[in-house]
């Protein structure tokens, strides 16, 4: 009993924190694909940026990790922002083929620049002091740095609901969301909410890079190699539902964390499975209700 009770905690703890990783970074898909109706496959590539920069502040100027963590998700989010006026806003109503070829291409420049400037293999980073080593939770010991990644994730969804739900950008992108003709004819200038919401995307994805750049490593193939598990968590919310990503990213990470731990030489198969057998029997989403967030 104890044995199980050990094993579903560290399920537990490992499968949260990298679901709470991967909803930072699914975030924004989610709403570029619910608002823009982009197939924005580049997104990954926004992830590693913010990334592989959190760990270079940290190398080469010595910042502390959450001061990197911030600026680099600042710089993320104005090349995001460059990125939406100049290339993205060209996509908008192409046919899907266009815009998956251009977004894949974009992936393969940014990983071309990052093997140019970082290397071809994996880039480490070193936690700071205060998030290494382990702490006593009565039932195991843990890693801090986990602990602080679930920590962190829950204070981001708090933000998030509070942005989406209490704000009036907030309201305007839900409208949007849910009909850009109307939101339009209402008053709100679309235009001006694409820019701001790609940004927010970008950033947010940069933020998942970095506090899960212990946990998912830095490497040149990092906006393809973690692509289809954001797909998965986009897949199975719904295209925009923002609230069930939420939702969706923690079984996703649950499931992977379980699957791995139970089921080693199958572990990196069950995810797939999940992801057919829910597509086949909730083609809307996970938690659809027959709208969206």
């Amino acid at each position: 009993m104890d044995s199980l009770l050990v094993n579903l905690s560290f399920i537990l703890a490992y499968g949260l924190s990298y679901g709470l990783v991967l909803f930072a970074i699914s975030i924004g898909m989610v709403i570029t694909m619910g608002l823009m109706k982009v197939t924005n496959l580049a997104h990954g590539a926004f992830a590693a940026l913010g990334g592989y920069l959190t760990v270079a502040l940290m190398n080469h100027a010595g910042l502390d990790f959450m001061v990197a963590l911030a600026l680099s998700t600042l710089l993320v989010a104005l090349f995001g922002v460059v990125v939406e006026r100049l290339l993205i806003s060209r996509l908008y109503g192409k046919p899907d083929l266009d815009q998956v070829l251009v977004t894949l291409g974009f992936n393969f420049l940014v990983m071309g620049a990052l093997t140019l400037i970082f290397g071809p293999n994996v880039y480490p980073i070193a936690l700071p002091d205060y998030l290494r080593g382990n702490v006593d939770l009565g039932i195991r010991t843990f890693e801090v740095y986990r602990i602080f990644v679930i920590g962190f994730g829950v204070v981001l969804v708090l933000a998030l609901w509070v942005i989406f739900d209490k704000t009036n950008f907030g309201a305007k992108l839900r409208a949007a969301v849910d009909n850009r003709g109307m939101a339009s004819a209402m008053g709100i200038n679309v235009n001006r909410l694409y820019v701001l919401a790609f940004g927010l995307g970008s950033a947010l994805a940069a933020v998942g890079g970095s506090i899960g750049a212990a946990m998912l490593p830095m490497e040149p193939f990092y906006p393809l190699k973690y692509l289809i598990l954001v797909l998965v968590v986009v897949a199975l919310s719904g295209f925009g539902n923002i609230r069930a990503s939420i939702g969706v990213a923690i079984i996703v990470g649950l499931v992977e964390t379980a699957g791995r731990f139970l089921i080693p030489q199958f572990g990196s198969y069950v995810i797939y499975v999940l992801l057919i057998t829910l597509i086949v029997w909730r083609r809307d989403g996970l938690f659809a209700r027959g709208q969206n967030a």
